[in-house]
């Protein structure tokens, strides 16, 4: 009878152990929304506003990077009870056109200090950056205060440009820059479209900063390897351009690219990158 007193005790310990664990642990997604627009007739963001919602609060999200965002799908995705975001319109830095806004669950995050900068040579500004021909784009960032750890730690949110060559490898060398300017060596998580396989030279040069959490996933990443679909259920998935990096201060305990669907119907022309991290003690 004793010896099964002091097994049930021990099993109660581990489980407390884990169940904090698991406290602890941060589920940060990078998602490109998809702009609304009714060029995409049944997939656009009146149809599927409802699935991008009810896939967030499923997979329980800490913190999501949207990209493409317009102030009402951010507005939409509000409606979901606990989170609040922080973000503005690449058009202007209010709330013209689209956001690469960072959504977070308000009771365990608390915004101490966040920022915008545009990718191109004047980065306080908006504008047009290098051979970019089309949008301007926009990096937003907040310092927050993790209430369950006490942690402090930067998130990075950013868009590259879809069309530019020289823009999207400027981008890499700025986001480089402006990480170790505005972070000065404090934790970082950093996620976006970026509109960049692995072997170019721009997320090179992300990865020699910070941990690409497919990289280093303890547990073997989840899911196909591609991360756009173009709204086709069928796609063959080969393209890695959305990312999770982490800077040495998390451990990466697992990866996962999400193929959630409805009615043969994806909830965006992205999928959802998502990354289980921790602190290391």
């Amino acid at each position: 009878m004793r010896r099964l007193s002091m097994l049930c005790l021990c099993l109660a310990l581990l489980g407390g152990v884990n169940a904090q664990d698991r406290r602890t642990n941060i589920h940060v997604a990078s998602y490109n929304l998809r702009m609304d627009t009714p060029r995409d007739s049944l997939n656009a963001w009146p149809h599927r506003k409802e699935n991008v919602k009810a896939l967030i609060q499923y997979h329980d999200f800490d913190i999501i990077g949207t990209q493409e965002g317009f102030i009402h799908q951010l507005q939409d995705l509000l409606e979901m009870p606990g989170y609040a975001y922080f973000g503005a319109g690449r058009d202007d830095g209010k709330q013209a056109g689209e956001h690469s806004a960072i959504m977070y669950k308000k009771d365990r995050f608390r915004v101490t200090d966040s920022g915008n900068f545009w990718l191109q040579e004047t980065p306080e500004a908006p504008g047009l950056g290098w051979d970019a021909t089309c949008c301007n784009r926009i990096c937003s960032w907040a310092k927050l205060n993790d209430k369950i750890t006490g942690q402090f730690f930067f998130i990075f949110n950013v868009h590259f440009d879809h069309q530019g060559v020289v823009a999207r490898r400027e981008s890499g060398k700025l986001m480089v820059d402006k990480i170790k300017e505005i972070a000065k060596g404090a934790p970082v998580i950093c996620t976006g479209d970026f509109n960049s396989t692995p072997e170019t030279e721009q997320i090179k040069g992300m990865s020699a900063i910070l941990q690409d959490a497919y990289d280093v996933s303890q547990m073997p990443p989840y899911g196909p390897f591609g991360t756009s679909n173009g709204f086709r259920v069928a796609a063959p998935l080969k393209n890695r351009i959305d990312y999770v990096f982490v800077s040495k201060d998390f451990e990466v305990l697992k990866y996962a690219v999400l193929t959630d669907s409805k009615d043969q119907r994806y909830p965006s022309d992205h999928l959802p990158v998502v990354a289980t991290v921790r602190f290391i003690d």
